[in-house]
This record gives structure tokens, C-alpha cells and sequence, in this order.
């Protein structure tokens, strides 16, 4: 039986887990809709590998979800947001609809600064890629500046699963320091991983100061686009959600719980090139 394009799974990709906090968001606001989520858990981490090779592992994640079927692809990882949504959207084009993290960011912290200084915690890679300052600049009409931090090492802690402890701390005050010098009022968190340090931030930042993530942005973004396209699903089905992994399926489902605070029964293994051996196969940030 051919199942409607509108009951096919939207696709999720990531360098981790990370992406697990925006799936969140899109089954809670979409709990009709079907997910498949795909963590590049081998080559974790993005966040200091070049643009070239992170727009190839795009390319190739995109393939393998489009081969079991998706009718919109998500990029939930900003460092290949930043790398390869341009050249994505081109290669799909008339096929499937990609949304990245990038955009709708931006649009809700030009929406939300008050004093129009934005700051922004992200990986290297993001960072020097200045999609945020372009992203921003469109949503504000110029209005709003963006003061930029790059993090290396705050991903690789979280992912790794263990409780919230001094490291992490440290790695939180040395990002938020350069922001409130900057009397930022709203922040981004350019990394998936982020907000499961949402509270940690939050107190080092200022109780002032408005934090906007992914998941949010995302959730809205997907939603606003399949109905766009005539492809949500029926409000009165139940969706469901699926995982897959490059790395070892086992360690995905144990830190995946923890990230997406919903059960995770089962996770397949797909299999990915590997980087070369001159190329960084475990720098600092996803």
C-alpha cells in the first residue's frame, strides 16, 4: 500500500545528539507528524572541521534519509547549517523542502533584542562562517549588531554525557563573560547541544537576558512549511519517531534519552565515509 506524501517522515540529521533537543520541540509541537532522526555519531564532532567536508557529510546524510523516505529535511546541527544549506537546498530543489537552524534563530532574536546588541554562543566552524551575522542582519533591517563567541569546547562536555561540573562551569562563565561585557539582551545558542545547559547559561548570563534556541525556532519552521506545501499530516493521527546512527547504536540510545527526555526503544546503524586520516577526526565541537 503507497503510504500519502503527507504521512511521510519528516528527516532530521546532526552531528550527535545534540539535534535530539530540536526533534523534542518538533514532537511536541507536531505529535501528528512522523520523525526520523539520523545522529553522525562517528565523525562527531562538526564544529572545527572544514566547509567543504562538513557540506559533504550533509550531502550524504540527506541522501540516506531521503532513500527511506522523508518530505522535509531538517539540518539540525548549525555548523552544517552554516556550511551547506545553500548548495543543499539547490541539489534537492523539486524534491524536498530543508530547513535549517540558522534563519529562524536569528528572526526570533532580532524579534526579541530590546537594545539591539545580540550575542551569539556557537563552535568554531559556525562562528567563522558568519551565516549568523548575515541571518541577522536580513531579520533585524541592519538594526541589531552580533557579538559572536566561539565555544570549542562546550559540545564535546555535553555530549559526553556526565554531570554538570566544574569544566562545564568554567567553559560557561569564559563564553558569557565577553556577552555581558557587551551588555547583549538576548543570545543565541548556535549549537544543539546548548540548551541542555539552558539553566547554567541562563544564571550566567542574567535573568534579564533572553536566550533563544533551536528547538523553538525550528519546530515553528517546519510546521509553518509543511503546511505551506499541502504536506501535514492529519491532526488526528499519532505520529511516531525513529532514530538511526553512523557510531554505535547502543551509545546513541543511552545519551539520546537524556537529550530528548522521551524513550528511545530502538536505534539503527547506517553506515558513512570515513574522514581521511589528515582530516580532524576528533577536534572540540559538534
Amino acid at each position: 500500500m503507497t503510504i500519502p506524501e503527507s504521512e511521510l517522515p519528516v528527516a532530521v540529521f546532526d552531528s550527535g545528539v545534540g539535534g535530539l533537543t530540536v526533534l523534542h520541540e518538533c514532537l511536541v509541537s507536531l505529535p501528528h507528524e512522523d520523525f526520523l532522526y539520523l545522529g553522525d555519531t562517528a565523525r562527531f564532532p562538526y564544529g572545527v572541521r572544514p566547509a567543504d567536508q562538513l557540506l559533504s557529510f550533509a550531502l550524504e546524510l540527506s541522501d540516506i534519509l531521503l532513500e527511506r523516505g522523508a518530505k522535509l529535511v531538517v539540518v539540525a546541527c548549525n555548523s552544517a547549517t552554516a556550511a551547506a544549506l545553500p548548495a543543499l537546498r539547490e541539489r534537492l530543489a523539486g524534491r524536498v523542502a530543508v530547513v535549517g537552524v540558522v534563519a529562524p534563530e536569528s528572526r526570533l532574536a532580532a524579534a526579541a533584542t530590546r537594545n539591539g546588541r545580540v550575542g551569539l554562543i556557537a563552535t568554531p566552524a559556525t562562528v567563522a562562517s558568519g551565516a549568523y551575522d548575515r541571518a541577522l542582519a536580513q531579520a533585524s533591517a541592519g538594526r541589531a549588531e552580533l557579538h559572536a563567541v566561539a565555544a570549542a569546547e562546550l559540545a564535546p562536555l555535553i555530549q559526553a554525557g556526565g554531570e554538570v561540573d566544574e569544566r562545564t562551569v568554567a567553559c560557561v562563565e569564559r563564553a558569557c563573560g565577553p556577552l555581558r561585557d557587551a551588555d547583549v539582551d538576548t543570545v543565541i545558542l548556535g549549537c544543539t547541544h546548548y540548551p541542555l545547559v539552558r539553566p547554567l547559561l541562563q544564571r550566567t548570563l542574567g535573568r534579564g537576558v533572553k536566550i533563544v534556541t533551536s528547538g523553538e525556532a525550528i519546530a515553528a519552521e517546519v510546521e509553518r512549511e509543511l503546511a505551506g506545501r499541502g504536506l501535514a499530516a492529519p491532526a488526528d493521527r499519532r505520529g511516531r519517531y525513529g532514530f538511526l546512527a553512523s557510531g554505535d547504536p547502543e551509545e546513541f540510545r543511552r545519551l539520546g534519552i537524556r537529550f530528548l527526555q522521551l524513550p528511545i526503544a530502538r536505534v539503527g546503524h547506517v553506515q558513512v565515509a570515513r574522514p581521511a586520516p589528515s582530516e580532524p577526526a576528533g577536534a572540540e565541537a559538534a
